[in-house]
């Protein structure tokens, strides 16, 4: 989770009463934190936003909303590349239940930051203290100490 992510959140919850934030669980791909971890990194860098929700889900993001009631999924946009793709999935989800996607451009400060960025940095001993939250910060550079 970079600063670019949370700075969506915070600012999707001024937009909205409820907020969720789900992380997918896909089984297939091996990350440098669990899914539990990823969560409880999540609740701790939202803990100030009281209409955040944080959960997780497997299928389709769709199938999540309609169950939870959700209409809007929030989707932060860094560059032309991200919508091009975006778009599709959002023309998918409204296609498939009715559920729209608003995009949000990302702050101009966070917009070169990607997690997979982060963590190359972070790897080669360069400081990312200024690019994620510092429980993240602090988590990431012990992880890669025990690799």
């Amino acid at each position: 989770m970079t600063l670019g992510h949370l700075d969506i959140i915070e600012r999707a919850s001024r937009l909205y009463d409820e907020v969720y934030v789900a992380v997918f669980v896909n089984s297939s791909k091996k990350g440098l934190f669990s899914h539990g971890e990823r969560l409880e990194m999540l609740r701790e860098v939202t803990e100030h936003l009281s209409n955040v929700r944080i959960d997780s889900f497997k299928g389709l993001v769709v199938d999540y909303c309609k169950a939870n009631e959700i209409p809007v999924v929030v989707k932060g946009i860094r560059a032309a590349s991200d919508f091009d793709y975006e778009l599709q999935m959002a023309q998918m989800n409204h296609g498939l239940a009715d559920v729209e996607t608003l995009f949000m451009p990302t702050n101009r400060l966070y917009s070169f930051l990607s997690s997979s960025l982060v963590k190359d940095v972070a790897k080669w001993g360069g400081d990312v203290s200024a690019h994620v939250p510092q429980t993240v910060a602090r988590r990431l550079v012990a992880r890669l100490r025990e690799q």
